[in-house]
């Protein structure tokens, strides 16, 4: 909830100072926060995934242009369109706003990219099941194999790598990639099998006994709902139909709850560690979701810059972003993995 918190005052500016505070604090408690698990080393890739994000964005505004006028930097031959496509150019000039607007969207959109990243670096995404509504639970199970497999697959790479490296072998590039990419699926395929198996033999997958009615009644309320809760939530971020909004996200929320309710029914779960919900988890989730409400109140004075002048940097939502670095002291502890064995 603290990641999400911060991805979503992360969407709320398009300032790059406050999107890199942003990804500082994300990355700042990772690095305290973080255990030596496998899914703990997955913020690098995230990081590159950033990266990939924010250069492809500069690199469309190049190349299909969308504004007129500024202060042109250089100019490509322009590529011809049909009139199907009239309004659209490809390449032509590029203005020096143009090249500002994509690094500014796709830094925003990194910087939402790395707080998933950092939930996912920070916490075990199999244990993430306990917390799933029964209604969901089938769906929580997808998603939870899903978002275990960058972790496993940085640690598939990492295993292959140390093994080559004892048997002496250095080759990089194209050669290194041809020689680490057969083996890495091949893991990643058994564990994925292996995966599978335990899950099954714990009884994933099973249902209680329900009327098909019931069953039927539980989905409709859960979808319903689900499309209430999306349309409200859009309609209160967008801040031009906030009376559709509130209406739909409060009755989004009671039809999905009834289907919640209704649906955790039909699932039975036991629990050998039970989670429990103490003082440090409810400040964590106090942290993030106050710095996001800090963000929404400070209005939008200085969160979405334009031209080519230097953004500024409010004071309360640079405040509220610093609120979100409190986890790395108020979190528990990382357990090791060594510690756990012991």
């Amino acid at each position: 909830m603290w990641a999400l918190a911060l991805a979503v005052a992360a969407s709320r500016t398009t300032n790059p100072l406050l999107l890199g505070l942003v990804i500082a604090v994300a990355g700042f408690v990772v690095a305290h926060r973080r255990t030596d698990a496998p899914w703990a080393l997955a913020f690098r890739l995230y990081a590159y995934i950033g990266a990939v994000i924010v250069a492809s964005r500069v690199l469309f505004r190049i190349l299909i242009g969308g504004e007129d006028g500024g202060h042109v930097l250089f100019t490509l031959p322009t590529i011809p369109l049909p009139a199907a496509a009239a309004g659209i150019t490809l390449l032509g000039p590029t203005s020096a706003e143009e090249l500002l607007g994509g690094f500014y969207d796709g830094l925003r959109l990194a910087a939402i990219v790395l707080c998933v990243g950092a939930a996912n670096a920070l916490a075990n995404p199999k244990r993430l099941l306990k917390a799933v509504p029964g209604a969901l639970y089938e769906l929580g199970t997808a998603v939870t194999v899903a978002l275990s497999v960058a972790p496993q697959l940085v640690e598939s790479v990492q295993r292959v790598r140390r093994a080559r490296r004892l048997r002496a072998g250095h080759s990089r590039g194209f050669r290194f990639v041809k020689g680490i990419f057969v083996p890495v699926l091949a893991d990643a395929m058994d564990r994925s099998l292996l995966l599978a198996a335990a899950m099954d033999s714990r009884g994933y997958g099973r249902r209680g006994s329900l009327a098909p009615r019931v069953r039927v009644l539980i989905a409709v309320c859960v979808l319903v709902g689900m499309i209430g809760v999306a349309v409200g939530v859009y309609g209160v971020l967008d801040g031009t139909s906030t009376w559709l909004g509130l209406p739909m996200l409060a009755a989004g929320l009671v039809v999905a709850g009834s289907g919640f309710v209704l649906g955790g029914r039909r699932v039975r779960r036991t629990a050998y560690r039970p989670d429990l919900w103490r003082l440090p988890e409810t400040l964590v989730v106090l942290c993030g979701v106050g710095a996001c409400a800090l963000l929404f109140a400070a209005g939008p004075a200085g969160l979405y810059p334009t031209g080519l002048e230097w953004p500024s940097l409010p004071v309360l939502p640079v405040l509220s972003v610093l609120i979100g670095a409190l986890p790395a002291w108020l979190a528990p502890r990382p357990v090791s993995l060594l510690e756990v064995a012991r």
